[in-house]
């Protein structure tokens, strides 16, 4: 009898070990998997991309200012940069037609940043629509034509966000990896967020006024990150090759 008792013991603990050790493993691939998704999941639903497979793509938003936008774009031409992406609000795209000529003649590609800056999980549908289709205008007048990737202006964005640009016409684009240049926390600091980045990865930078460091950042940043993939807009991206998406609810 006493037998019998030790050896359920036995089994009985191998059974609890078994049990956590499946529980942790379970509980680190979860972990691993959020990490991995830099916005939102759910089942099935809109999707916003956030991730490419084949080249880098640099990306830049500009919402206000008149002073970072130039040298920045000087900058990507001196370093051999020849695709970028430029995400503008059709605001600041309105008050500087000649920044705007300038990005096309250098070959740069013109994303949607809607009109104002405003927060789209904040508004309702209608305008939302209204925001992204006064943009539209802006940039048909600019002569910039087709037109059709979108970032949020914040960078948040909800089913009606995605639910919307989808009937507009639009890819919502999102980022994998986010230089936080806007907060100026210094030079060594941008490159080293921006440096991690991969073959397939959409970096965020900025080329408003408040980004006062990414303009000599850029030249480390460039030259580091040319070793590991080719700079590609971001519709090559999502053309050549697979693409990562976010589902939200």
């Amino acid at each position: 009898m006493n037998f019998f008792v030790t050896l359920n013991g036995r089994r009985l603990k191998q059974i609890l070990f078994i049990i956590i050790v499946s529980f942790f493993t379970a509980l680190f691939f979860y972990t691993q998997t959020i990490a991995q998704t830099p916005v939102f999941s759910a089942n099935d639903g809109p999707k916003a991309i956030y991730k490419g497979e084949k080249g880098i793509a640099l990306t830049f938003n500009i919402g206000w200012g008149d002073e970072k936008a130039v040298p920045i774009i000087n900058t990507l031409q001196k370093n051999g940069v020849k695709s970028a992406t430029f995400f503008l609000s059709g605001s600041w795209a309105e008050q500087h037609p000649d920044i705007v000529e300038k990005i096309v003649k250098s070959g740069y590609e013109i994303g949607s940043l809607g009109y104002a800056y405003v927060d789209y999980t904040e508004l309702d549908e209608s305008k939302i629509r209204s925001d992204i289709l006064k943009a539209q205008e802006v940039f048909k007048k600019l002569d910039v034509h087709d037109v059709k990737l979108l970032r949020s202006p914040t960078g948040h964005f909800d089913k009606k966000t995605l639910k919307v640009a989808e009937q507009l016409g639009y890819t919502v684009v999102h980022w994998s990896v986010d230089s936080d240049d806007w907060k100026n926390p210094g030079v060594k600091t941008i490159v080293n967020k921006t440096v991690k980045a991969k073959n397939g990865d959409i970096i965020l930078l900025h080329a408003s006024d408040s980004a006062k460091q990414t303009a000599k950042a850029l030249p480390i940043i460039t030259k580091d990150l040319s070793h590991k993939g080719k700079f590609t807009t971001v519709s090559d991206l999502i053309t050549n090759g697979h693409v990562k998406t976010t589902l939200i609810q």
